[in-house]
């Protein structure tokens, strides 16, 4: 995996910033009312109907990541993509750390139809001391009208047990809906959004190589991932 060395760490949170006819009756003659209802049936026929979702059915999971009941799976997306992580100093030594994902989520049918990305989450301030438009978290954008959720991942709600994640993949996680916002032009797929599940992983893992030195720090790692995002919402 090859690795780009900074001149600046800034410049890698910085770029972060910068990511989201009324109907009228009228009586008339019975032939003229049988014609209306035939013309009116023909171009209701014409017109786009609505598209029909396929119900969602998300897999067996660990139990610590289990969406808790009332929650019903109403989206699903494929995920292709990238990690993305930056070598900083960790303690008394250095280690890769996520700074963001960059992934387009797919629907079945191979369409756009999410992008996945950190970003501020303006209903939530950000942490003490430090300044920008509120607490960086993990987002999901809907492709088609704009609208966004952010969710954060809770204290023991991620799993790398054996008998679902693969080896050297990133872990399953259970994400907490943080904020939501509607799309520019009010649309509000993701709004309804209570919990988001990041289960069968492909990849993704921080490189074990790279980061450990003064001279490394900066140096940053894309590591190309797979995994599907299962988005719940209540009832």
């Amino acid at each position: 995996m090859p690795f780009v060395n900074l001149k600046s760490i800034d410049g890698v949170f910085a770029s972060m910033k910068n990511w989201v006819a009324p109907l009228t009756h009228v009586t008339r003659q019975a032939p003229f009312i049988a014609g209306a209802a035939t013309l009116a049936a023909v171009i209701a026929a014409s017109l786009p109907q609505p598209v029909r979702a396929d119900p969602v059915t998300s897999p067996q999971v660990p139990a610590n990541i289990q969406v808790p009941q009332g929650n019903n799976a109403f989206l699903v997306g494929h995920a292709v993509g990238t990690q993305d992580y930056v070598c900083l100093p960790s303690g008394d030594g250095f280690k890769f750390t996520l700074f963001t994902p960059q992934a387009t989520l797919l629907s079945d049918d191979h369409d756009e139809l999410i992008t996945h990305f950190f970003s501020p989450n303006p209903t939530e301030p950000p942490p003490t001391g430090q300044i920008g438009e509120g607490t960086v978290r993990a987002t999901w954008r809907h492709s088609q009208d704009s609208s966004i959720v952010w969710a954060k991942l809770a204290s023991g709600e991620s799993s790398v047990d054996p008998n679902f994640v693969r080896q050297g993949a990133i872990p399953w996680l259970l994400l907490r809906v943080a904020g939501a916002k509607r799309g520019l032009t009010g649309g509000a797929i993701l709004t309804q959004t209570t919990f988001v599940q990041r289960l069968n992983t492909v990849g993704g893992v921080a490189p074990s190589s790279g980061c450990a030195k003064a001279a490394d720090v900066g140096n940053q790692a894309f590591v190309p991932y797979t995994a599907d995002y299962f988005f719940y919402r209540v009832g």
